[in-house]
């Protein structure tokens, strides 16, 4: 069985182009992050190359940017080419049968807004002296009648 499943982030936007008979397909790098860290305690990722086809990606073009969070669900295709040079080179993709799109168009263009627009230095946190009130920041009061109760 030749599966795989996929969570992670676009590394750039799609790129789409047409075969010679007009078929529509998308490529993409997808970042992955790895589940536990490094010796230096960095969390490093893997880059997988997605391949989508027909209409899905003309939808990934449309809809789909740099950052933005997808599931790829698909099969691992190797296939080589000879270079420019006269070299044999191998590629391994995953030729995907679904992309899902995890984030709407605003929310990924909001996100990324954020991330350059942010200025650390700009606001401090807001912090609590749980000493003092440690419920200051829940909001009114609430009044609890037992015989506002259900039973």
């Amino acid at each position: 069985m030749n599966k795989a499943c996929l969570v992670g982030r676009l590394t750039r936007d799609p790129e789409l182009r047409y075969t010679g008979s007009n078929i529509p397909v998308a490529t993409f790098t997808v970042a992955i992050n790895r589940t536990y860290t490094n010796q230096s305690g960095e969390r490093e990722a893997d880059f997988i190359n997605i391949v989508v086809w027909r209409k899905q990606a003309e939808n990934v073009k449309n809809y789909l940017n740099q950052g933005s969070l997808v599931s790829v669900e698909g099969r691992i295709q190797t296939r080589s080419y000879d270079a420019q040079d006269g070299s044999k080179r191998y590629v391994t993709e995953v030729v995907a049968d679904s992309v899902q799109f995890l984030e709407t168009k605003a929310q990924s263009q909001n996100r990324g807004k954020a991330n350059n627009n942010f200025d650390f230095k700009k606001e401090e946190p807001k912090t609590t002296n749980v000493e003092e009130d440690p419920f200051a920041d829940f909001g009114s009061n609430i009044e609890i009648n037992d015989d506002d109760l259900p039973f």
